[in-house]
């Protein structure tokens, strides 16, 4: 009698673990989205680049566990993390750029000012 319910709990138990697969793919991608924040100079000192490397590490941590759902969660919330730290970088250097430009245009035309 207790045999059925044996069976039928360990179904539910295996059934449960399939609804999770391992977010393989999703920790490639955001190993992959770290490193490129990395690569266009994302470092330590962007609070968006901490985050996603503690998040990773999580849920490398989780995948390790064959915690699944967890280990997509952090994994996902790491890849976003490392993408505005790649933004913020990009449009940091951006706005660098665009301020020596207008240095040089302001220079050039106060050289052109002078001119007789």
């Amino acid at each position: 009698m207790n045999r059925p319910l044996i069976l039928a709990l360990a179904l539910l138990a295996l059934a449960g673990c399939a609804n999770d697969p391992a977010p393989h793919e999703q920790m490639r991608l955001t190993t992959q989205a770290v490193q490129q924040a990395r690569a266009v100079g994302a470092d330590q000192q962007i609070e968006e680049m901490q985050l996603a490397e503690k998040k990773l590490a999580r849920a490398e941590k989780n995948m390790g566990e064959a915690d699944y759902k967890r280990a997509r969660m952090f994994a996902e919330q790491a890849e976003l993390d490392a993408r505005l730290a790649e933004a913020k970088v990009l449009n940091l250097k951006s706005q660098k750029q665009l301020d020596e430009l207008n240095a040089r245009i302001t220079r050039l035309r106060k050289q052109l000012g002078e001119m007789p």
